[in-house]
């Protein structure tokens, strides 16, 4: 476990001394990876830092928002809204690691546009050592790893938490006094709801996916899981009202694990279970059926893409 006392300083010092007396830009998703980071180095080097948060439209229920209310503190803070132009970008995309490197190049000429506006030659990321790993090992490609495109107009990308776990994030997040909001919160993914669509991302399965998680994220609080999500992984005949529908269908999945290297599949009550499903089908006219994911990892990952 990561000694917190020794790291936290150490790390901002490392980052004000990769930054120097230049400007910084800061990836700023929510999540707690993104957060910590943002948080030491907001610390470090205060107002040579920009962080950014993209609306890319892949995100959470009210994530925009929530963002906007945790980091008002940071004056520098931007939100950007490339909701259509990720979209367009993911548009015709089916295969996995086209839509990570997809999105993982988007990201970063959206962040390389607010650098020249700020003329920031740094981009500071909140990378984690198991991101490495998947990345390194072709299990996936992280937006902010394998993900990156081969050119990159930064003179350097600052990852003060490579070499960090889950849990050590967190304890770090706790050092730093960061919401429990966000120092508590589950992980979701750098690509965000698109690696939890299988096939194109449109708006439609997006909307779908999105109120999905939101009803799971809610109704699974109570189990405390390390992480608990909503997929759209096809679709399949029911049945609504007098007529036959042809309508999405939702995978539920809900895992324990410590660092998100191995996880286990939570065992969830049926009462649960069917409110959830009741309420994922009855909240959307589109979806025809759910299931639930009992796949431990390995040999399935947690995210479906």
């Amino acid at each position: 476990m990561v000694d917190v006392d020794s790291f936290v300083p150490e790390a901002k010092a490392e980052i004000a001394e990769a930054i120097g007396d230049d400007e910084a830009v800061i990836a700023l998703s929510g999540g707690v990876d993104s957060s910590t980071a943002a948080a030491l180095a907001y610390d470090a080097v205060g107002d040579q830092l920009t962080p950014v948060y993209v609306d890319t439209g892949l995100m959470r229920k009210g994530e925009t928002e929530q963002i906007r209310e945790t980091f008002a503190y940071m004056d520098s803070l931007r939100i950007v809204d490339a909701r259509e132009r990720f979209l367009d970008e993911l548009s015709g995309i089916t295969d996995p690691e086209e839509k990570r490197h997809a999105i993982g190049e988007q990201f970063i000429r959206e962040f390389e546009t607010v650098a020249r506006e700020v003329e920031a030659d740094y981009l500071v990321q909140g990378t984690i050592y198991p991101d490495r790993i998947e990345s390194e090992g072709t299990i996936k490609s992280h937006h902010n790893v394998g993900g990156l495109p081969d050119v990159v107009d930064f003179e350097g990308i600052v990852e003060p938490m490579a070499d960090l776990y889950k849990d050590e994030v967190r304890e770090v997040a706790r050092d730093l006094d960061l919401e429990e909001i966000i120092a508590e919160r589950m992980p979701f993914p750098g690509p965000g709801l698109a690696v939890r669509i299988i096939g194109e991302v449109t708006e439609e399965k997006l909307a779908v996916a999105r109120e999905a998680n939101h009803v799971v994220e809610e109704e699974l609080e109570e189990y405390d899981p390390w992480q608990a999500l909503a997929a759209v992984i096809g679709k399949a005949t029911g049945v609504k009202g007098d007529n036959r529908v042809h309508g999405w269908v939702v995978a539920v999945r809900s895992v324990e694990s410590r660092d998100g290297m191995t996880a286990r599949a939570q065992e969830i009550d049926w009462e649960t279970l069917q409110r959830i499903q009741s309420r994922i089908t009855g909240e959307n006219e589109n979806v025809s059926r759910v299931v639930y994911d009992v796949t431990h990892k390995p040999p399935a990952t947690i995210e479906y893409e």
